[in-house]
């Protein structure tokens, strides 16, 4: 079977990447099947070079907090703080912990320095300012929205004083409270002042709009974008909050799906801007339906980031997930020779980028089991998704970090 394929993989190269798609992508996503493996990050890095310096892409985003990746954004274009400082403050979920990561925003840094600022290099976090265990409070976005458009336009304009929305938003540990993941009723998301604030958010980012034009000369486009992501973060979040208190059995549902949009609007926004590479968990970038289980719940499904931005870009999206051979120290180990892991595992270099158009058509007689995942942190890759992919990056082994 080994055989039948060779001519399916080859040499993980940017170029091996583009001649599978029919034209070069506004977005190229690159899925991760786990996280926090260095050496799938290292992969990641050795790509995203090769396809920004030959196929021009100006944009890296990745699965974090979208207003911390402004931090790294600053000191990859302005040199803006250390890269230390950065790399504690710049990134959620632990991300700034990884050496890989260390090395992508130093890596930018150095491709940015002398080069003039149409040609630089961008970063973004494309999450929301979300964790596993709550949220965060609204404050940071919808004060910087406020106090953007105070700057700019007539305060009889604007919704409400910069004291009002102080006073609604109250004090920020109510709002990140982690007892609210599990338990609604620990959540403010539905109190009066949430709903007030919901209102006042959505008036906000109406008079961002319409006072677009005035806006954008008045101080940049960059200005002006940056207001608009802390326009989707203060409503994307007042959002979550809200559905945090409900008490229905589609509560978990909604809130993974709720999360999944917030990537959808970044991204999207992201795309307008500049062609973008995009790296994040297989899970939040493929065009099947995602599905989850946490918990006692049951399996939860729902449209990832990638889903829905495929619906709005159309070949203008590709996604290209990563799987994996093994990770030992994780108890992953030798795939079994029916699945498709195991198909790529027996072939004899170590790192592939392969055709998974062609590989499902190869395989489409054989039916590859799915693997079953012995580690909660890693998702294998399911074979009747195969067909929604563009491509396949195989690493065959993960040592330990």
């Amino acid at each position: 079977m080994a055989t039948d394929i060779k001519d399916l993989v080859h040499a993980v190269e940017a170029a091996a990447v583009m001649k599978l798609l029919p034209a070069r992508p506004r977005l190229l996503a690159l899925g991760e099947p786990t996280h926090g493996e260095d050496t799938l990050l290292e992969v990641r890095n050795e790509l995203f070079r090769q396809l920004v310096e030959q196929e021009g892409y100006r944009t890296i985003a990745i699965e974090s907090d979208c207003m911390m990746g402004l931090v790294v954004d600053d000191y990859v274009t302005w040199g803006t703080g250390t890269l230390d400082e950065v790399m504690e403050h710049g990134f959620s979920h632990g991300f700034g912990e990884s050496a890989a990561n260390r090395e992508l925003v130093r890596w930018t840094r150095e491709y940015n320095d002398g080069r003039p600022t149409s040609e630089q290099l961008r970063f973004a976090g494309f999450d929301g300012p979300l964790e596993m265990t709550g949220a965060a409070s609204p404050r940071q976005a919808l004060t910087a929205l406020h106090g953007y458009l105070a700057a700019q336009v007539d305060a009889d304009l604007l919704p409400c004083t910069a004291e009002t929305l102080d006073r609604l938003l109250g004090a920020d540990d109510q709002w990140t409270d982690p007892a609210a993941m599990m338990d609604p009723a620990q959540s403010v998301g539905q109190s009066a002042e949430a709903r007030e604030l919901r209102l006042l958010a959505d008036d906000l980012v109406m008079l961002l709009d319409a006072q677009t034009p005035h806006l954008i000369a008045a101080t940049s486009r960059d200005d002006w974008d940056r207001a608009h992501l802390y326009g989707r973060t203060a409503t994307g979040l007042l959002r979550y909050h809200f559905w945090m208190a409900d008490t229905s059995p589609a509560r978990m549902t909604r809130l993974i799906g709720l999360r999944d949009s917030m990537m959808a609007d970044n991204l999207l926004a992201i795309a307008e801007r500049n062609p973008a590479l995009v790296h994040a968990h297989n899970s939040h970038l493929q065009r099947d339906r995602s599905t989850m289980r946490m918990w006692d719940q049951p399996l939860l499904e729902w449209w990832s980031a990638g889903a829905l931005v495929n619906a709005r870009l159309g070949e203008e999206y590709a996604f290209v997930a990563t799987a994996l051979g093994t990770i030992r120290h994780q108890g992953v180990d030798t795939p079994p020779q029916d699945t498709v892991e195991g198909l790529l595992y027996a072939l004899p270099e170590d790192r592939y980028v392969v055709d998974a158009s062609r590989l499902a058509t190869a395989l489409s007689d054989t039916r590859p089991a799915p693997r079953v995942s012995t580690w909660y942190g890693y998702s294998a890759l399911d074979p009747a998704h195969l067909s929604g992919i563009d491509g396949i990056v195989f690493v065959k082994d993960v040592p330990q970090s």
